[in-house]
């Protein structure tokens, strides 16, 4: 700017000195004096001389400056810096070059005089399927290495020439190397970042070396695991390609990388893809599929689960009634038990009774044992008559009320004969009596 203004009024001062001895009568030409139209001559020279000799270095750009004598230098920080009249190569530390879709309208979108902006060209992946891949990649050069970067704008001269003849070329092999490897409905199902990853691999070390190979297609089984019937896919090729190893690393292409020119790749990514449209009716049709499919297997889900449900209830109802029977086989337990041991405390009760009976019995028989042996001696001591009647008397109706309590069998034998009861109970009273009269005699 300042060359351009020097020069400029190096232009008007000579012209005016020029222009006053042929128009002499111009007000025009008479206000520049001879001093004043030298003033000028000598300010646009001193601009152009002083513009010539420093320049003003931009943030974020280096320079390679080239002297007139031959030698160059380069200049990576801002600020004002000699020029001597030498050539200028501005290159930005980082530069931003995309590929994009235009819109219906062929607009770009926004522009900056900063990055480098080109339309989207249309890429075949290995199924056939084209389209136009929209990239975003940002490439630095090496600020540390003067002598590398002299040697690259020596080369390329200018920015826009590095640009168009080394880096766009790199890229435009990458994406097309890319593409190679993989089909457009593998990008689609997940390998996206595969596609970023070999994209900008390939940008800054080198292209891939790629081989063919044919792939084996698999038959689709349909209906049930004896029907075996291949289903072709006529958009498909068997042809593929795939990375060419050695030693367990990549075969790259000799001198073709980036790096060789002191470049590096700080972004390369793929930001959009305008598939052709029948690869869209495809997807749009896939996408539909799959919608069906997530709708049917969310109904199976509904109805198995509902199906756990009446399961889940069903044995809910079937630990209820099994609770109740249980229950009910409880109590009928219960009650049993408390019936068995009612009988049990029922039997140890009349056991309990009998004995008390025995006892009882034994008592009175040795009470009366008693009382007969008292009597007894009693007569024995001396009793009136009048007495001893009354004593036999008595001792008479004991006995006969013994015998009356005692139960005989109706039926007995004597002396290999048959009696009834009434002669055993008058054999019975005749041995008691004669029992008693030896023991009267005794006495």
């Amino acid at each position: 700017m300042l060359t351009t203004i020097g020069i400029l009024f190096i232009i008007i001062g000579l012209s005016t000195l020029i222009l006053k001895t042929v128009f002499k009568n111009s007000s025009f030409l008479n206000w520049f004096t001879t001093q004043r139209s030298l003033q000028f001559t000598f300010l646009g020279i001193f601009m152009s001389i002083v513009t010539g000799m420093f320049f003003y270095a931009e943030p974020g750009t280096a320079y390679a400056v080239q002297y007139p004598w031959g030698t160059q230098k380069a200049v990576f920080k801002q600020g004002i810096n000699t020029k001597m009249w030498g050539r200028l190569i501005p290159i930005q530390f980082e530069m931003p070059i995309k590929y994009v879709i235009p819109n219906s309208e062929g607009d770009f979108g926004d522009q900056s005089k900063y990055a480098y902006v080109d339309a989207a060209r249309h890429w075949e992946f290995n199924d056939a399927v084209k389209g136009k891949i929209a990239t975003s990649i940002v490439v630095s050069i090496n600020t540390t290495d003067e002598s590398q970067f002299l040697s690259v704008a020596d080369r390329n001269k200018t920015e826009k020439n590095l640009i168009r003849s080394r880096i766009i070329p790199n890229i435009d092999q990458s994406i097309k190397n890319t593409c190679k490897l993989m089909a457009a409905q593998d990008y689609i199902s997940g390998q996206a970042a595969d596609f970023d990853r070999y994209f900008q691999d390939q940008l800054e070390n080198g292209m891939y070396v790629l081989e063919e190979y044919i792939e084996n297609e698999k038959p689709d089984v349909i209906g049930d695991s004896t029907i075996v019937r291949t289903v072709p896919n006529k958009e498909s090729r068997k042809k593929r390609f795939r990375i060419k190893y050695r030693n367990g690393e990549p075969v790259r292409v000799k001198g073709n990388s980036l790096k060789s020119y002191g470049l590096t790749v700080v972004q390369a990514v793929v930001n959009e893809i305008d598939w052709e449209e029948t690869f869209d009716k495809r997807l749009q049709l896939q996408k539909e599929e799959v919608a069906q499919t997530q709708l049917e297997k969310q109904q199976a889900e509904r109805e198995f689960y509902r199906a756990q449900k009446e399961k889940a209830k069903g044995e809910a109802e079937k630990a209820k009634e099994r609770a109740r029977l249980e229950k009910a086989q409880i109590q009928q337990t219960i009650a049993a038990e408390t019936e068995a041991k009612v009988a049990e405390f029922n039997l140890i009760k009349e056991k309990k009774q009998y004995e008390v009976e025995q006892f009882k019995a034994k008592s009175k028989k040795v009470a009366a044992d008693a009382q007969y042996y008292e009597n007894a001696k009693l007569v024995s001591a001396g009793l009136t008559p009048q007495e001893r009647a009354e004593w036999d008397y008595k001792t008479a109706v004991g006995v006969a009320q013994q015998l009356k309590d005692l139960k005989l069998p109706e039926t007995y034998i004597e002396g290999g004969k048959n009696g009834n009861n009434g002669n055993l109970l008058e054999s019975l009273i005749g041995a008691e009596l004669a029992k008693k009269m030896i023991e009267k005699k005794k006495n």
